[in-house]
């Protein structure tokens, strides 16, 4: 059996805010790398005039990409589209295809970067599948359908409390079920605020052997911006899940816990479900297996990176209950479809050329177990 945690970042849409804060995230390097190639002398290559022109759209010279699908307007008790600018305005009607709704405040994802997701999934082949970030259950059963090839026959989606619409999905192969699932949306702190930024989601998995897993699965969200803040609320957050795992390891002891966590695992704000518990990271065990970065950098080890030679930010973990882990046979991280910016370098998918065309800024983790 193949579990696997991967925060796809959404499949064919995205919240214009995130995007923004990504681009802001980038902007210094990218400021740095179009003056060099604008300082350049000699002849530039077609490779490298291909570059300026992404980099003129990433800082926002040309903002083509970035433009909605469409614009409402609302006057005379009606409602009004324009595509573009240019294009003539429509009256919302059946005769325009209007379907009565419509999604706003997103931009589309890049082609090659949905045909990328659908990659890094496909090299995993995992038989229980937890995606992060997912914008609806709709997006989730066509990507399956058109680019996983309907690969798993079981797709369960559960919104969250998250702003930006981003739930998380279960996607099981053939002869695996779930039996049950909860939700902790309704968790709620001292205050009256609920505990998780998204949602902690629980459910029980029989393999076709009859053997039942618990999973748990989370995504924490941090805030650059207001970096104090948002580690006290990770804080509480591992708090809440250490509690609730304490309570499921009573019941049944093949338990994993995985997500994106948003902090090292040194971190004060993950001590809770790091230390406080029996779980150990697949990223510690022998079998861990990883593509390292290039040159230097493959003796290096970074303070918070998964190991030496992976040095890239440990956000997303898998970890696993004490008699779980002892039926790990196999683990590793898939990052290929992660767009390096300068240093460390490691192996992407030849189809990725620049950043547009990145599956996701997070890498896939996975583990085999011996249990079905």
């Amino acid at each position: 059996m193949i579990i696997a945690t991967y925060n796809i970042q959404n499949i064919f849409f995205r919240d214009r805010v995130l995007i923004k804060k990504y681009r802001e995230n980038n902007l210094e390097l990218w400021v740095e790398e179009f003056e060099d190639l604008m300082l350049k002398g000699g002849l530039r290559t077609n490779e490298e005039f291909n570059r300026m022109r992404a980099l003129s759209q990433l800082l926002g010279f040309e903002d083509s990409q970035h433009s909605p699908y469409l614009t409402m307007m609302y006057k005379t008790g009606q409602l009004f589209l324009k595509k573009s600018v240019a294009a003539n305005t429509y009256k919302a009607t059946h005769l325009t295809d209007w379907n009565g709704w419509v999604k706003l405040n997103s931009n589309p994802i890049n082609d090659t970067a949905i045909e990328n997701k659908a990659k890094i999934i496909k090299e995993a082949s995992a038989d229980v599948l937890i995606l992060l970030e997912v914008e609806d259950r709709a997006s989730l059963l066509e990507f399956n359908t058109y680019f996983l090839s309907n690969t798993y026959t079981h797709i369960l989606y559960l919104e969250t409390n998250d702003v930006y619409g981003r739930g998380i999905g279960v996607l099981i192969k053939k002869g695996y079920n779930v039996k049950s699932m909860k939700s902790h949306v309704n968790d709620f702190d001292k205050n009256g605020n609920p505990i998780f930024d998204m949602d902690l989601q629980e459910y029980k998995i029989s393999t076709p052997n009859g053997t039942t897993i618990t999973v748990l699965s989370t995504c924490f969200l941090d805030d650059t911006e207001n970096p104090a803040k948002s580690n006290a609320k990770i804080e509480v957050q591992s708090k809440r899940m250490a509690e609730v795992y304490q309570t499921l390891d009573e019941s049944n002891d093949l338990v994993a816990v995985m997500g994106t966590l948003n902090a090292p695992s040194y971190s004060k704000s993950l001590s809770s479900i790091i230390e406080g518990t029996d779980l150990k990271d697949v990223s510690k065990h022998h079998t861990f297996e990883v593509d390292l970065d290039k040159g230097k950098d493959s003796k290096y080890f970074r303070l918070g990176a998964y190991k030496m030679g992976v040095n890239i930010r440990q956000r997303d973990y898998l970890m696993l209950s004490s008699k779980l882990y002892k039926v790990v046979k196999n683990s590793g991280l898939i990052r290929k479809g992660i767009w390096f910016k300068k240093r460390p370098q490691w192996e992407m998918l030849k189809s990725i050329k620049n950043e547009t065309h990145m599956a996701s800024e997070h890498p896939l983790v996975w583990s085999q177990l011996k249990i079905g």
